[in-house]
């Protein structure tokens, strides 16, 4: 073996022991009510529960790989309205949704099961959330492996999704000297609710990438195996979704806001809280060829920030000068 190979093989040891989190506590959740009720249930289920925290549950190793799972809802007047989308865009999205969360772990999908609570006035549409879903599990080569129905007063789609992964991107393995980097442009979604909210029509490119997100799934198993050691989707808003990782890894976040890569006519700092954009933030522990990876997927992927260390805190900053961001979308408040 050269010198060269032996090196490579070393360090790729060791970012697999940095990313087995497997027996580890719970992660640090961030801030806010959903997680003071989550840390609530924690206390109360106390062994009963383990690993809780991250994108999805990594169960058991799999030969050399691991078993990851996530489950996610998406409720109608919460996630979407009815005169948003249609129910093909619905049932899709909701999908894209779930499957996200294995993109966030490095997890290329097995299956997925579906629940949903239909009510009286959307069963005539039930054909098309279907053909959703299905187009959503065709381009994820996941198929439908089972599920439940129910009746409901508001339509709530739930998708459990089953995945494997080599290498798992955890959130709590930012490390002081890591870089931070996004996939894709940021800001379409956000502006396309302010839209739908105001009663407006969006403009076709942010409605687009509202109603038809994709779970950068073969993007982030290609970023484990380039340096990526952790990860997140956005699916909250860039601000939230860091201050997950940041609190993860007990680490500090800096974002240079004139990095961070926006949809034409969108500002940085909406960008920033933009969510539902399902695009990827990854902790990466070496230099990403990012020249590499938009020949690979046709798709940019942008250094935004660094990792360093205190915290945990994510500070944004414009033209060397800390500027305030709220944080993006959260569920009770």
């Amino acid at each position: 073996m050269s010198d060269d190979e032996g090196s490579r093989r070393h360090r790729a040891i060791e970012m697999r022991t940095q990313r087995d989190n497997r027996f580890q506590p719970h992660t640090p959740l961030g801030p806010g009510v959903e997680f003071d009720s989550i840390r609530r249930m924690l206390e109360r289920w106390g062994p009963h529960a383990k690993r809780i925290g991250d994108d999805g549950a990594v169960i058991s190793p799999f030969g050399d790989r691991s078993l990851v799972a996530s489950v996610d809802t998406s409720v109608e007047g919460v996630h979407f309205k009815r005169e948003w989308m249609s129910p093909q865009e619905i049932g899709y999205r909701s999908a894209v949704a779930a499957l996200s969360d294995l993109a966030a772990m490095g997890a290329k999908p097995l299956g997925m099961l579906v629940a949903m609570a239909i009510p009286e006035g959307w069963r005539s549409t039930l054909d098309a959330i279907s053909d959703g879903i299905g187009e959503a599990a065709q381009l994820a080569q996941a198929p439908v492996l089972g599920g439940d129905m129910s009746r409901s007063s508001e339509l709530a789609l739930t998708i459990t999704v089953l995945g494997t992964a080599r290498d798992v991107l955890y959130r709590n393995a930012a490390r002081p000297g890591n870089s931070v980097y996004v996939t894709g442009r940021l800001g379409g979604p956000g502006a396309a609710l302010a839209a739908f909210s105001e009663n407006r029509s969006p403009l076709e490119a942010y409605r687009n990438r509202f109603v038809r997100p994709v779970a950068r799934i073969e993007e982030s198993i290609w970023l484990a195996e380039h340096g990526a050691v952790g990860a997140i989707d956005i699916s909250d808003g860039l601000s939230s979704d860091l201050c997950h990782i940041a609190t993860a890894s007990g680490v500090s976040i800096k974002i240079d806001l004139t990095l961070v890569p926006v949809m034409e006519g969108v500002s940085a700092e909406a960008a920033a809280v933009s969510g539902e954009e399902y695009e990827l933030a990854a902790v990466c522990n070496t230099d990403v060829d990012t020249a590499e990876f938009s020949k690979a997927f046709g798709l940019e992927l942008t250094k935004i920030g660094v990792i360093e260390s205190g915290g945990p805190v994510v500070q944004f900053l414009l033209d060397g000068e800390s500027v305030e961001i709220p944080g993006g979308y959260l569920h009770f408040e």
